[in-house]
């Protein structure tokens, strides 16, 4: 399972610190998660909400 995180970013053109204000994650997880790191589910959950998208649509599985 890959988190689409970057690609979103780009698309909205923000940055690190704004994912974090926007789902309230700290700034060094994000990093993390755009880096590779696998998070929780309930952190992709955090991320999907605060971004407003659903958690499918951040996460690129062949089982989705």
């Amino acid at each position: 399972m890959k988190i689409l995180l970057d690609e979103i970013m780009e698309q909205r053109n923000i940055s690190e610190r704004q994912v974090s204000d926007l789902t309230g994650l700290p700034r060094s997880l994000v990093h993390e998660i755009r880096r590779g790191s696998r998070p929780r589910i309930d952190t992709v959950e955090q991320l999907a909400k605060g971004l407003g998208i659903r958690m499918r649509d951040l996460m690129e599985s062949e089982y989705l």
